[in-house]
């Protein structure tokens, strides 16, 4: 995956960077809000039309020149579909009414986070868990290279032919009885 990583703290840059570089991941990172949007920007001219330039973006909410809400809203004017996980201290209930200004499914790491909780994230590795459980070929579904909307499309249409399914079968035992 490619992925920009935008964090003021350069500690905490150079950690998430070996701990995804150490996962096989190819991380650009930037140290403001500014930056991550330059670097953004000049990546999506390289990108194909309609393509989102990074696999994922990593947003610190607070940094210096431009904060992460900000940087959020104007990459997804530039692609809607772009795939944005935020990473704050602050908690997540006083970040959901900033968050839904943005109109858009936006992930939300809470600091202090594991490393391997993070490349886990970008990983959908939760998500892949689920669809075990539901008993895909999950092999042959990430042989296909899909994007995180589509493993999360693919979980969520499954849970609800399942939360259907068996809502059918309950009321069809219940009117034989």
């Amino acid at each position: 995956m490619k992925v920009l990583v935008a964090e003021d703290e350069a500690v905490i840059l150079m950690q998430y960077k070996m701990a995804l570089e150490g996962r096989g991941h190819h991380v650009v990172g930037a140290r403001d809000g500014e930056e991550c949007l330059r670097l953004y920007e000049a990546e999506s001219q390289n990108a194909s039309a309609g393509a989102c330039p990074f696999d994922a973006v990593l947003l610190d909410y607070r940094m210096p020149k431009m904060d992460g809400m900000e940087v959020a809203k104007r990459i997804l004017a530039l692609s809607p579909s772009q795939r944005i996980i935020i990473a704050s201290a602050f908690t997540k209930e006083a970040l959901v009414a900033s968050l839904k200004q943005l109109k858009q499914v936006v992930e939300l790491l809470q600091k202090p986070f594991e490393l391997d909780l993070l490349g886990d994230v970008l990983e959908d590795k939760e998500i892949f868990s689920q669809l075990e459980m539901l008993n895909v070929k999950v092999a042959e579904i990430k042989g296909m290279n899909p994007t995180h909307e589509q493993v999360r499309d693919l979980l969520e249409g499954l849970n609800k032919i399942y939360a259907h399914g068996t809502k059918d079968a309950s009321s069809l035992s219940s009117a034989s009885a």
